[in-house]
């Protein structure tokens, strides 16, 4: 098997950015513990990257015969007969199984949460893609989790911050996953996937696109109004927030293709940045 398949067997590109959310809330959680465990971070980062790697792998195995519909999918792995079903199964129960025993090991919370996943993102949101628009709302759910995990690894507790941690992701993912489905709508109906709010490109799956978007604003700024947030992670949210309005308001305006992508590519840069000032902010206000 070469590296490049296994790459896109667990889709290494979003599995890091997973593994990149879940190990930020842990320095947070850590924070208000008032210690980083290191070792537990890395088994943290080590076991948050096989659960997730684990779920893409099962999700790639369940659609293996309608990624070959797709242009965008049709050279992974599986749907292109350079690795068998059976190689899959086995590759994704030894990162499952391994990987959820090293979140055990931090927490049993952050273990539990891992399997609820595991088997949200891969039992549920996968077959509900080809029946409803529903299917990005579950989906977000597991989305938002590895938030959540990082935190209670780290601090045993789910507290009001783990709770604004998962808020923010779980809000953003909504807009990030209906410009994506905008953007490959095209490919998507080859496939039979519906993920738009109204199943197409239209002025109504635009507004909902807003209006979402419009509520992530204020989400952004819980943790400043919660205290546990200073002024710089309220300032940055509030203008990275308005930028990222402001391209779903031209979405809704233009209703564009290029338009999406530039509110696709918002979205990348906008959960990294808001959650490393988070970090640094909240690090330098338990500091002071």
């Amino acid at each position: 098997m070469k590296l490049s398949d296994f790459s896109k067997l667990i889709k290494f590109r979003l599995t890091f950015l997973v593994v990149f959310s879940a190990s930020i809330s842990f320095l947070i959680g850590s924070k208000v513990n008032g210690v980083i465990e290191w070792k537990s971070w890395g088994m943290l980062i080590a076991g948050g990257f096989l659960v997730t790697a684990a779920a893409n792998c099962f999700n790639e195995m369940i659609e293996k015969d309608l990624d070959k519909l797709m242009k965008r999918t049709a050279d992974r792995p599986l749907p292109s007969g350079r690795m068998m079903t059976g190689q899959a199964l086995v590759l994704g129960l030894l990162m499952g199984i391994s990987g959820t025993a090293m979140l055990f090991n931090l927490n049993p919370t952050a273990g539990y949460l891992a399997i609820f996943s595991i088997f949200l993102y891969a039992f549920a949101y996968t077959p509900l893609k080809r029946k409803s628009p529903i299917a990005v709302f579950v989906g977000a759910i597991p989305g938002a989790l590895p938030p959540l995990i990082g935190y209670v690894a780290a601090h045993p507790k789910i507290d009001e911050i783990a709770l604004v941690l998962f808020g923010i992701q779980f809000v953003w993912q909504f807009p990030h996953f209906w410009a994506i489905a905008w953007v490959l709508d095209d490919d998507y109906k080859l496939a039979g996937f519906r993920l738009l709010p109204t199943g197409k490109r239209n002025l109504v799956s635009a507004i909902i696109t807003f209006i979402i978007t419009v509520i992530l604003v204020p989400v952004s700024l819980l943790p400043t109004f919660m205290g546990f947030g200073g002024y710089v992670i309220g300032g940055v949210s509030l203008i990275s927030s308005l930028l990222f309005l402001y391209l779903a308001f031209n979405l809704m305006r233009t209703l564009e293709i290029q338009s999406a992508k530039k509110l696709m590519y918002g979205s990348f840069f906008y959960l990294p940045l808001v959650q490393l000032v988070l970090l640094f902010d909240f690090m330098g206000k338990i500091k002071s």
